[in-house]
């Protein structure tokens, strides 16, 4: 049942943002307009427009709702996923979802003073070279078959220039 809805919703949801589902919608509209002297514009005519679009958007909401929730559900086991995959970045954020708007607040707050930090000091224009651990793994394992000590030193990178 829960594929069956899945699968339903995100079809539904792609059509319905689509060109041709407008059109339809549009051609439904006008249909239904220029039959409004054929039954003197009363009351039976406005129900049907009325209720026709009440269903639908009550349905809609929930279909595309349901989607949106799949997809952002995605998109943060994506990003926490790279949190833990960047050696350098800060696994504090994985999860940050489920914080609350005060605490989301603060953690943003946070990050914006270090990004005034970064831009003010001295390294500014130049990126340093991340590695992912898979990648360091890979270092540690060829420095280990040659007997060397892995070095944990990031080399500056010069960013592009700014517009």
């Amino acid at each position: 049942m829960h594929r069956l809805f899945t699968h339903l919703s995100t079809a539904v949801a792609r059509w319905a943002g689509r060109p041709l589902a407008f059109v339809l919608c549009l051609t439904i509209i006008a249909v239904w307009a220029l039959t409004g002297p054929i039954f003197d514009f009363n009351d039976t005519w406005q129900l049907v427009i009325n209720t026709g679009t009440t269903i639908v958007t009550f349905l809609m909401v929930f279909l595309i709702q349901n989607t949106q929730n799949r997809d952002n559900a995605a998109l943060h086991a994506k990003l926490d996923e790279l949190l833990h995959a960047v050696r350098a970045a800060d696994e504090r954020f994985v999860g940050i979802e489920h914080l609350t708007d005060k605490e989301l607040e603060q953690v943003l707050e946070e990050v914006e003073a270090r990004a005034q930090r970064l831009h003010r000091g001295p390294l500014f224009g130049k990126l340093p070279e991340v590695q992912t651990r898979a990648e360091e793994r890979e270092d540690d394992i060829k420095s280990e078959a040659k007997g060397e000590r892995r070095r944990t030193q990031t080399k500056p990178k010069k960013a592009p220039a700014r517009p």
